[in-house]
Order: structure tokens, then C-alpha cells, then sequence
């Protein structure tokens, strides 16, 4: 039964607008995002494969992502695929 609710605490569901691409990290508040530089937003959340939060600075180079943006245009929340999800974003 434990299995079962620790399984599920771990599904995510990544939101339809957002959008695929390989993603790096920069500098301080910034981001590479298939080849172009993308400012982060105040209180930009990075999540990674297990769904937990990281640091712009520990987010792998080259990182294939689905990342959604504020209404200023700066990446607001960024989920890194795992295998599963990639394959059916693909």
C-alpha cells in the first residue's frame, strides 16, 4: 500500500501549454533555451526528474525540458523530462 502512494505522489502532470526544449543554465537569473538567452522570473521553480526542486545551478547542460513563462516573457516553471515523459512529448 505504501508502494502505491509513493508512486503516485510521484506522477506530475506537465501542463499543455508548455513548451519542449533543451535548456542550460547561464548565470545568475539566466538560462540558455535552445540556443537563445532567457531571463528567469522571481521565484522561477526547477524541477527535476523526481519532481523536486533545484538550483538554476544544478540543472544538467543540454537539459531536454518543458518549461512554461511569466506574462513578461522570462521562464517561470521548468520540469526536466524523464524518459517516459520525453517519449510522449516527442
Amino acid at each position: 500500500m505504501l508502494v502505491a502512494t509513493a508512486a503516485a505522489a510521484q506522477l506530475r502532470t506537465l501542463p499543455p501549454e508548455a513548451q519542449l526544449a533543451h535548456m542550460s543554465f547561464i548565470e545568475a537569473n539566466a538560462v540558455d533555451v535552445d540556443g537563445s538567452r532567457m531571463e528567469l522570473s522571481p521565484g522561477a521553480q526547477i524541477r527535476d526528474e523526481s519532481n523536486r526542486i533545484i538550483l538554476p545551478v544544478a540543472l544538467p547542460p543540454a537539459s531536454l525540458v518543458c518549461y512554461v513563462v511569466d506574462a513578461d516573457g522570462r521562464v517561470h516553471r521548468v520540469w526536466i523530462l524523464t524518459p517516459e515523459e520525453a517519449a510522449r512529448r516527442g
